[in-house]
């Protein structure tokens, strides 16, 4: 898996697939005191602060390539993943979402309510509801955490589950697996909860040169 991967893998973490219409998922059963856990663990945090690692993980369970930054969430509806290594920015105000590749010199922006709907970002940032979006179910415990299993209700998602690792009340992995059965493993570090986050980090102004690529007049 190469940088492309990488990138693509990067795009998906903070984005997914906007969960539209559709019942994959719809009529299987949840867990009540799973979705509890997560309800009461994102309703607990109006902003984050947060160093990540994602690793992406073959099909034979080999480690692929990694990124690393920092993760900045702010309810309502902000958040920024600030990849450095390689470098990248997905960033958005709640209105409008950039996504600017440095190395490529472009930057995409698009309206946030037709590109994320019911997404992990957006639930992170607590723009939508889990139920919604998800069924939710118990996955045990390992690594010295607990996983809450979420699978999309839809049918046609890039995702088959998201898995969330808590320590306690406190998100501390990110677990994505893909319809190719490659995973995704985001690890956060050094968390803040409710910090200091000024608004000016989910502003992005456009380098001189870059190219945008998005609706007219941004």
């Amino acid at each position: 898996m190469g940088l492309q991967s990488l990138r693509r893998a990067a795009m998906a973490v903070a984005l997914s697939v906007p969960l539209a219409a559709g019942h994959a998922a719809a009529d299987a059963p949840a867990d009540a005191a799973a979705l509890a856990t997560v309800e009461h663990a994102l309703a607990a945090l109006d902003s984050v602060r947060a160093e990540f690692v994602q690793q992406l993980v073959g099909r034979d369970g080999s480690p692929g390539q990694r990124a690393v930054g920092t993760l900045y969430l702010k309810k309502p509806g902000r958040f920024r993943w600030d990849y450095t290594e390689p470098r990248q920015l997905i960033v958005s105000d709640g209105e409008w979402l950039w996504l600017y590749d440095p190395e490529l010199e472009q930057a995409t922006v698009r309206k946030v309510r037709d590109t994320l709907s019911q997404t992990p970002a957006m639930l992170l940032s607590g723009e939508a509801r889990v139920s919604e979006g998800y069924v939710v179910t118990a996955a045990g415990r390992a690594d010295g955490l607990d996983w809450v299993r979420l699978v999309p209700r839809q049918n046609d998602s890039d995702f088959k589950e998201l898995k969330l690792g808590f320590a306690g009340a406190v998100l501390k992995r990110m677990e994505f697996a893909d319809k190719l059965n490659e995973l995704t493993r985001v690890e956060l570090t050094k968390i803040e909860r409710n910090a200091q986050v000024p608004e000016s980090l989910f502003h992005f102004v456009a380098p001189p040169g870059v190219d945008v690529i998005g609706p007219a007049g941004r």
